[in-house]
């Protein structure tokens, strides 16, 4: 921060002469007064037509930035994965929107959830291509009430993990209907199974939202379609299998939405074809479970990276300071990638900490989100690849019992809750003066550093 001096009343300053007559007549106070005027008007009605010309536009990728109308758009988040299940009952459907309004009030602009239920409780999908249609309305008000509240979702459409049926769901699908299969990641490579994972995206795609009347695939309100939650294929470590899937479904996906950005869902992990890239794991399984962070988002059809930060997984359950060493690296390193290898943004989808881990406490957690939160500014201060970080997760009160140890309560967690708004703030101010300084052709070099890093996180 600038240290401003405060003049000496009794200082006689020099003065043009000018200048003297003009303090004389009143005018210098005077004019110091319009020019007050004229340049707060001038900004609101910048503002003002920003605001309209941007009303609520697709996201879009340039390079390795997103933007919004022309414009970079970096992005603090969230995950509430279960928003489509509270929305089916009444009885819970107000905590859809109590998330979304606790969020927006500390400036987060992106939420990924689920938009799969699969053959479970609620399901939305109750066997191949049969859809409870109070579910799919349930979807329809998740996509209505975010964009009340200018929150853009990336919305996932399978799981590798059982919870909410997934892949191994697929599986069971596909021996009912009579297929010999031996194991879930039969997902990827059978055809009936990727025919069934095909028509699922075909109809969540061309949904017909009943509550905005808008298509799915023409909603500005979705950020972008995530193929699948932390995909896996570990009967196949050389990474051909899964990696033949998503190069089929990127394409497919594409093929029906045009529109809208495409992403994998990956945690990170380097594969066979970047043995230099391997020592960044967190892990020697991690390079076996067949995903290739860099051969993967190479596909035609995938437009920026997805990471996961899992260190209190990946490591070890107990909270020690090379959880935050690991986490600096792996964040480095996947920026790196993505700029110099891949030319696409990064988006850090989900990171977190439970409670539930050994030594866990407040501070730890908001040293983690402040750790993720700087590495993502210093690549956002360069207009770098960093596109943005997505907590897992984000809860209203009275949900405790969806908790799997990483809620984080707003109201409940004060010290977090200023770490989240400041980072949302810093971010917004960047993206808004970037504007501005494209609309007004002001020099590259402004104030904004002093902002961003004058209070430490």
């Amino acid at each position: 921060m600038e240290n401003h001096i405060k003049p000496d009343r009794n200082h006689t300053e020099m003065r043009s002469p000018t200048t003297q007559k003009c303090k004389a007549w009143g005018i210098s106070s005077l004019w110091k007064k319009i020019s007050h005027f004229l340049l707060g008007h001038v900004l609101r009605i910048y503002h003002h037509s920003e605001m309209e010309e941007e009303a609520w536009s697709r996201v879009q990728k340039n390079g390795n930035q997103f933007i919004v109308n022309g414009q970079p758009f970096y992005f603090n988040g969230f995950n509430t994965y279960w928003l489509m299940v509270f929305a089916v009952d009444r009885s819970t459907r107000g905590k859809v929107t109590e998330v979304f309004k606790q969020a927006s009030a500390v400036g987060l602009t992106v939420c990924r959830t689920w938009a799969f239920n699969d053959g479970q409780w609620r399901a939305l999908q109750k066997t191949p291509s049969v859809y409870d249609e109070e579910v799919f309305k349930a979807l329809d008000f998740v996509l209505s009430e975010a964009e009340k509240y200018k929150i853009r979702l990336i919305l996932s459409l399978v799981n590798n993990w059982e919870a909410y049926g997934g892949k191994s769901q697929y599986v069971k699908w596909g021996k009912d209907a009579g297929l010999n299969l031996t194991s879930d990641d039969d997902f990827f490579s059978h055809p009936t199974l990727r025919s069934y994972y095909k028509a699922h995206v075909k109809t969540v795609l061309n949904r017909v939202n009943t509550l905005t009347n808008i298509t799915y695939k023409d909603d500005p309100t979705i950020f972008a379609w995530e193929l699948m939650n932390e995909p896996r294929c570990e009967s196949d470590p050389s990474g051909n299998k899964l990696q033949a899937w998503i190069e089929e479904m990127a394409v497919y996906v594409k093929s029906i939405d045009p529109k809208h950005l495409v992403e994998i869902g990956l945690e990170g992990f380097y594969g066979p074809s970047t043995p230099n890239r391997i020592q960044f794991n967190p892990s020697t399984y991690a390079q076996q479970v067949g995903t290739d962070f860099i051969r993967n988002h190479q596909v035609l059809g995938v437009d920026f990276a997805s990471v996961h930060i899992y260190p209190d997984s990946w490591i070890s359950e107990t909270i020690s300071d090379a959880h935050i060493d690991f986490t600096k690296s792996w964040i480095q390193s996947h920026i790196d990638d993505a700029e110099n290898f891949l030319g696409m943004p990064v988006v850090f989808t989900e990171f977190g900490v439970s409670t539930k881990d050994p030594g866990y406490n407040t501070t730890y957690r908001d040293t983690l989100m402040s750790t993720v939160y700087k590495m993502l500014l210093n690549s956002t201060r360069k207009g770098g690849g960093g596109g943005g970080c997505l907590l897992w997760q984000l809860f209203p009160e009275g949900t405790d019992y969806m908790d799997d140890g990483y809620a984080v309560i707003l109201s409940k967690s004060p010290s977090t809750s200023n770490i989240i708004s400041l980072q949302s703030t810093r971010l917004t101010t960047f993206n808004s003066l970037c504007s501005w300084r494209c609309h007004w052709g002001c020099k590259k070099k402004h104030a904004l550093d002093t902002f961003l890093y004058h209070d430490e996180l």
